[in-house]
């Protein structure tokens, strides 16, 4: 059977994502529980600002017409994210708008032809990220390694205990 070149291409891409489904067939999101120590609302936006043993985090909730009755300060509640939003920095300095830093150390590395997982251990806390091969390489990332994981607030999502 002979192929024209939009096949092979077609089928090069079907098998990519067949690989890149396997490398996040076991993908769970990552989850801290904090406190919430203060929230803050203009318009539709929600700032909440949460205590994670110590560790203050941000989460921006757009389009938050309502403020939830279980998002009071004092509440316990789970600051969850995933993988693919932790990017992560070594050495870095200077000021950046992410405001959610954990520092963090590598534990292991599962190394994909494109897409790897790293997972770090943020105190008692095993945090994943999910970055390209091409980023591991760049960063010279080694188990061991101290590194430093940011995730926008937008990106990070609250759920109630």
């Amino acid at each position: 059977m002979f192929l024209n070149k939009r096949e092979k291409v077609i089928g090069h891409l079907e098998r990519r994502q067949s690989q890149h489904f396997l490398l996040f067939k076991r993908t769970e999101v990552n989850k801290l529980s904090g406190k919430i120590v203060k929230t803050r609302q203009s318009g539709a936006i929600l700032l909440v600002d949460v205590d994670v043993d110590r560790h203050g985090f941000s989460a921006m909730l757009i389009e938050s017409a309502t403020h939830p009755e279980w998002l009071q300060e004092g509440n316990s509640i789970d600051l969850v994210f995933k993988e693919t939003e932790v990017s992560l920095a070594k050495n870095l300095s200077g000021t950046i708008s992410m405001r959610n830093r954990m520092k963090c150390t590598v534990q292991h590395i599962e190394r994909g032809e494109l897409l790897s997982k790293i997972f770090l251990k943020f105190q008692e806390y095993t945090v994943t990220s999910a970055i390209t091969t091409r980023s591991v390489d760049s960063l010279q990332l080694a188990i061991g390694d101290e590194v430093e994981a940011l995730v926008k607030a937008n990106e990070v999502s609250l759920m109630k205990k």
